[in-house]
């Protein structure tokens, strides 16, 4: 199977992500979202991992390895932001028990406990002398027709549909 594999993505890996962090372990791990930064008690409360695979709309397979690391944007105690090198053994521990690809493309669920559950992407982490900073920004879900279409509308030059050999399908 010819399959087109996700890696075009922006995203960061988990493996790029502990390596950063390896640089400063005892430094805080801010994540910021939505216009805030997550409380200094926030806990990591799941990490998945799936290997995904599909057909797009014209018939283009497709196939891509993701981690899911959940957050729970929570105050706790006097807690304060959880080191660099707290998040990287937490990973590793999950690693003891489920295969973790490095490489994967990485998704953060974040909900402070009122709001539902958001899926966001990761920058690259931002390493300064007293703080580690990830920017999270929201994961748009995709529909490649309408992606397709809503681009076309920009251009307003009409692209041909999604046929199995059409290089734009994989957009």
């Amino acid at each position: 199977m010819n399959a087109f594999y996700k890696t075009s993505s922006p995203d960061i890996s988990l493996g790029l992500l502990l390596k950063t962090l390896a640089r400063k372990p005892d430094l805080p791990l801010v994540f910021r979202y939505d216009g805030q930064v997550v409380k200094p008690g926030y806990h990591v409360t799941e990490v998945k991992a799936g290997q995904f695979s599909g057909l797009d709309c014209g018939a283009n397979p497709e196939a891509w390895a993701e981690i899911f690391v959940q957050l729970w944007d929570v105050e706790d105690g006097g807690r304060t932001h959880m080191q660099a090198g707290k998040f990287a053994a937490i990973i590793r521990k999950v690693s003891e028990h489920v295969k973790l690809d490095g490489s994967a493309r990485l998704t953060f669920e974040v909900s402070d406990g009122d709001r539902p559950m958001a899926l966001y992407c990761a920058a690259m982490p931002q390493v300064g002398e007293t703080v580690i900073s990830v920017e999270l920004a929201p994961r748009p879900a995709s529909c490649k027709p309408r992606d397709r279409w809503l681009a076309e509308q920009e251009t307003a030059t009409p692209k041909p549909c999604c046929t199995p050999s059409s290089a734009s399908c994989c957009a």
